[in-house]
C-alpha cells in the first residue's frame, strides 16, 4: 500500500501549521518512522521553497528539479517521493491540513480544482512580496510564547492566507486558459470522493440535481473534455499511482477501484493508456 500520510503537529508549535526546515524533514521522517525516499501519499497541503542550491522532488510520476527560488505546491492525494538530495537542500516546507485555512482563502485559492501543477519561479515583486510572506509567518510561528494560543492561531492562519494569495498571484493564469464554474467545482469533488465507487456520468448527475448535459457542458468548458473522459481520466491516474507504488496485485487494485473482474479492468487501463497494467507496471518500476 501508498504510505498515507496525516498532518502530525510537532510539540510546542502551533496547531493547524508546521514549519521544517527541508535540510532536516528526511531525519523527521525517520524519527516518525516514514522513509521519505519511498512513495508517499500525505493528507495535507506542502509549500515547498527552495532558498538555495536546488532540490528533487517527484510528484504523481513527475520529477521535478527545484532551484533556489522555486517554489512548489504538493496538494494532498499527491503521490511524492524525495529525492536523495534532501538533507542537502536548503530551504522550508510549510505543512497543513486542508481545514486549517479561513474559509475565504480556502474557496479562492485550496478550492481551485485547474490550479496549475508544477514549480512556480517567482521574479521581482513577486519574489519579494513571497519572500516577506514567508519570513512574517516565520516569525509569527516562533513566538508562540507572545501571544495567547488563539490569538497565535489566528495571526498564523492569516499569514498563511498572505502567503497562498501572494503564490497564486506568482502562478498566474495562462492566456486563454478555463475558468472552473461552480457545477464543475461540485462535480469535481464528487468525483474525488466517488471515482473508486462509480464511473458513470448519470451516478453525479442524479447525486448532485444535474442532467448529464449540464455536467458535460460544464466539464467542457472548465477542461476541454467530457465528463466521462474527466472520470476516467481519474480512475486512471489512481490506477497508475497503485500499479507504480503499491505491492498489492492488478486484481485486488482492479477491485479498490470498482471493478468487479480483473478483466474489466486491463480493458478499461488499456484503452485510456495503450498499454496493460503489467506493462505499465513494468515500466514504471523500470523492470
Amino acid at each position: 500500500m501508498i504510505r498515507e500520510l496525516e498532518f502530525r503537529r510537532t510539540a510546542g508549535s502551533p496547531p493547524g501549521l508546521e514549519l521544517v526546515a527541508l535540510a532536516g524533514l528526511a531525519e523527521r521522517a525517520l524519527r516518525h518512522g516514514n522513509d521519505p525516499y519511498a512513495p508517499l501519499r500525505p493528507a495535507f497541503h506542502q509549500l515547498v521553497a527552495v532558498r538555495s542550491g536546488g532540490l528533487t522532488v517527484s510528484v504523481d510520476f513527475t520529477t521535478h528539479a527545484l532551484a533556489a527560488g522555486d517554489w512548489l505546491w504538493i496538494r494532498p492525494g499527491q503521490v511524492q517521493r524525495w529525492g536523495r538530495d534532501l538533507p542537502e537542500a536548503d530551504g522550508v516546507v510549510v505543512a497543513f491540513p486542508p481545514g486549517f485555512p479561513d474559509t475565504a482563502t480556502a474557496a479562492a485559492v485550496l478550492a481551485d480544482p485547474l490550479f496549475p501543477e508544477g514549480p512556480v519561479s517567482p521574479a521581482g515583486p513577486d519574489a519579494e512580496g513571497l519572500r516577506r510572506a514567508l519570513g512574517h509567518l516565520r516569525y509569527e510561528y516562533d513566538a508562540l510564547a507572545e501571544l495567547p494560543l488563539e490569538s497565535h492561531v489566528r495571526v498564523v492562519r492569516h499569514l498563511l492566507a498572505v502567503l497562498l494569495l501572494r503564490l497564486a498571484k506568482a502562478r498566474g493564469t495562462r492566456p486563454g486558459a478555463p475558468v472552473p464554474n461552480d457545477t464543475f467545482r461540485r462535480f469535481h469533488a464528487a468525483v474525488e470522493r466517488d471515482f473508486a465507487g462509480t464511473r458513470r456520468v448519470e451516478d453525479y448527475a442524479a447525486a448532485l440535481g444535474y442532467s448529464r448535459r449540464t455536467l458535460t457542458r460544464a466539464t467542457e468548458a472548465a477542461t476541454g473534455m467530457s465528463a466521462k473522459r474527466y472520470i476516467d481520466e481519474r480512475v486512471v491516474l489512481e490506477a497508475k499511482r497503485e500499479l507504480a507504488h503499491s505491492p498489492l496485485p492488478a486484481g485486488a487494485i482492479a477491485a479498490r477501484l470498482g471493478f468487479r473482474d480483473s478483466s474489466d479492468f486491463t480493458k478499461f487501463f488499456r484503452q485510456r493508456t495503450g498499454t496493460t497494467p503489467a506493462a505499465f507496471r513494468r515500466a514504471a518500476r523500470g523492470a
